[in-house]
């Protein structure tokens, strides 16, 4: 009997604090604009150009109010990414999320950059061509494990690194594709790849829904990015997404970084754990 009435008690404690949450978080969005970024603080991962989803949310995010950081892969990308950012300004820094040391110090600069975190766009994806255009029975195991850290555990080594800094609650989000949930023809190796990433998006919501950290998956249609590019086919997939459509069309990068910008803002404070399509209706036909 006793451990029933700690066990109640315990549930009673949780629930009151649940309730007063929301009390004040009412309270709050009575005195600010719940759908605005200004005052926020953001780290975007990503970068290639200017056609990068990572470049779409920064400069939407940026318009908003927010202050960030954000990341390419190297000083071979930066020429390409500079310009964009600073005419932003959006300090830029390099990370390869390969090279050991390199997620945790970009971390640590922008923490020591924004003083904390708001929220966070994984908007990384890479898989070895070989692997990537062969078919998924005939992957390399090494090539499998590759592109599972860069494109799927490294998003659960950045929650982890980022958490701790984002005191007052946010968002996290990660990109994925419909080729995550269907075998999409050309898609291969990431299909895998991104279902493991929409799993982890889940665990991650679970554990940190606590700390009041909201994790999403984004779901894009095709669009024509420098990542995109290394797909097979890739011009047959943008084919098949505007016919199969209901909205006969691909999304644009501003339809994107929008959806983004809203879950990264306090207006989408009790969505959490999702995978969210923004592919003009794709996902929904057969």
């Amino acid at each position: 009997m006793a451990s029933i009435s700690i066990s109640c008690a315990s549930s009673h404690d949780r629930l009151l604090a649940g309730l007063s949450f929301v009390f004040s978080l009412n309270a709050a969005m009575t005195q600010t604009d719940s759908f605005s970024l200004a005052g926020k603080k953001g780290l975007i991962l990503g970068m290639a150009n200017e056609h990068s989803i990572a470049w779409g949310c920064a400069r939407l995010a940026r318009q908003q109010g927010a202050d960030i950081v954000a990341s390419c892969l190297n000083d071979k990308a930066r020429p390409y990414v500079a310009p964009l950012t600073t005419a932003a300004g959006i300090e830029l820094l390099t990370c390869d999320v390969e090279q050991p040391g390199e997620l945790q110090a970009l971390v640590a600069r922008a923490v020591a950059k924004l003083g904390r975190l708001d929220f966070v766009v994984h908007s990384i994806a890479w898989a070895p061509l070989h692997d990537l255009h062969g078919q998924v029975i005939d992957s390399s195991s090494v090539g499998f494990a590759r592109a599972m850290e860069v494109s799927c555990h490294s998003f659960a080594t950045l929650a982890q690194l980022c958490a701790p800094h984002m005191t007052q609650g946010g968002a996290m989000l990660g990109m994925t594709y419909l080729g995550a949930d269907a075998a999409v023809p050309h898609y291969g190796l990431m299909g895998p790849v991104k279902a493991a990433l929409e799993s982890l998006v889940r665990y991650v919501a679970l554990e940190l829904g606590p700390q009041r950290i909201r994790v999403h998956a984004v779901s894009p249609g095709p669009i024509m990015t420098r990542a995109a590019s290394g797909i097979a086919g890739f011009d047959k997939m943008l084919e098949d997404a505007i016919r199969k459509a209901p909205l006969g069309r691909l999304v644009t990068l501003d339809e994107i970084a929008r959806l983004c910008v809203f879950l990264c803002c306090d207006a989408a404070s009790g969505m959490t754990g999702q995978t969210i399509y923004v592919d003009a209706g794709c996902h929904a036909v057969a």
